[in-house]
């Protein structure tokens, strides 16, 4: 999905942002830390999912999950309105949703689906950097 983020009606503040080993046991320290992000906000548990889906990708699917790899995660958060930045190592394929079918039985391959599902916008683009890519979801709230 390349849509270009939402603009939020009030200017966000600072983001927030941690970098994570690339090691599979991060991920539940990159969920703390959108937790902290969020304490009360309603989408709480969404971003916390997504944000889960997205660390699992960039660990399991790019250079990010070698030796020495590394991800970061970074929160935007205003009045009814968040975006959650995974910013990764690279891999040889683009993301994207695979929009499987509900019965399919896989264990693997239906994170993308949940953030195209449950995200309002959510996309890819590369690092400005150029060294790998970020893929990023935005939710809102009352």
């Amino acid at each position: 999905m390349e849509e270009q983020p939402t603009p939020p009606a009030e200017v966000p503040g600072p983001p927030a942002r941690r970098r994570f080993p690339g090691l599979p046991n991060q991920i539940k320290y990159a969920r703390r830390f959108v937790e902290r992000q969020l304490a009360a906000s309603p989408v709480l548990a969404t971003a916390t999912l997504l944000t889960s889906e997205l660390s699992t990708n960039a660990v399991t699917h790019s250079a990010s999950g070698s030796p020495g790899g590394k991800f970061e995660v970074t929160v935007y958060l205003t009045s009814g309105w968040t975006r959650v930045e995974v910013r990764d190592l690279g891999s040889l394929e683009e993301p994207r949703a695979q929009h499987r079918d509900p019965y399919d039985t896989s264990e693997h391959g239906r994170g993308l689906d949940l953030v195209d599902a449950m995200a309002v916008k959510w996309g890819t683009e590369p690092r400005a950097d150029g060294l790998g890519q970020l893929v990023w979801f935005e939710l809102l709230w009352d």
